[in-house]
């Protein structure tokens, strides 16, 4: 089946349906309180029976289509089966259910407090099957919740290791930067000693010509000169 709860009624009707079938034929052996009890019994797990089948009524408007028909088939045949349950049991015991309180009249007061129990049972019953609902949901809604927080904590862990990458990409930027810095600052010095050696090579340049000019005013002025 495609319902989980569907299937969890299945499983409470068929153990109720197991105890009820019992019944008629315990009837036929049992007489006075001993039957009383046994028909008060078998009129509480009948509620419950029915209440269950309700239940399992709702979860087949809900169900997929593909299913809708096997889960309607089970149904009717579970109410088929129910209610000739119940007409076994007033053959069997002849003051079960209604006809049997109007032959019997003094025995009206106790099959309506019966009866009584039995829709007080049955309101027990179905504040049961609320409650389990309710668990249910609520399992279902810590689980997503669960699911959620993992997930965020995956995401933050994904997150903190992709920072840790990246802020060790910065530091090996920022190294190669100041490396880049140290080396700028050197090829300044570098700069600046060849500038220093170039006016000096241009000075003593200077000097060496005006040497030579002044050799070779001199060679000029003693041959032409000094005869």
């Amino acid at each position: 089946m495609s319902s989980e709860e569907f299937e969890k009624l299945h499983e409470i009707y068929r153990s109720l349906y197991d105890e009820l079938k019992l019944m008629p034929d315990r009837a036929l052996s049992c007489h006075g309180e001993e039957r009383k009890r046994l028909v008060r019994t078998f009129d509480e797990r009948q509620g419950e029976a029915e209440e269950v089948l309700e239940g399992m009524e709702a979860e087949l408007r809900d169900a997929p289509s593909t299913h809708r028909n096997v889960m309607s088939t089970k149904l009717r045949m579970y109410r088929r089966d129910l209610g000739k349950l119940q007409r076994d049991m007033k053959n069997s015991a002849p003051a079960f259910g209604s006809s049997g309180l109007s032959v019997e009249g003094s025995h009206h007061g106790i099959y309506s407090s019966q009866n009584q129990q039995s829709t007080h049972a049955q309101s027990q019953r179905a504040l049961l099957l609320q409650g389990t609902d309710s668990l249910n949901s609520a399992s279902q809604s810590i689980e997503r919740s669960q699911r959620i927080a993992n997930e965020t904590e995956q995401i933050g862990t994904d997150i903190i290791e992709e920072l840790g990458e990246q802020r060790e990409q910065l530091d090996r930027t920022r190294n190669r930067l100041v490396n880049t810095g140290e080396n700028l600052s050197r090829s300044r010095k570098i700069l600046r000693a060849m500038s220093r050696r170039l006016v000096t090579n241009k000075l003593l340049l200077g000097v060496i010509i005006l040497m030579e000019l002044a050799i070779l005013g001199g060679v000029i002025y003693v041959k032409f000169f000094t005869k």
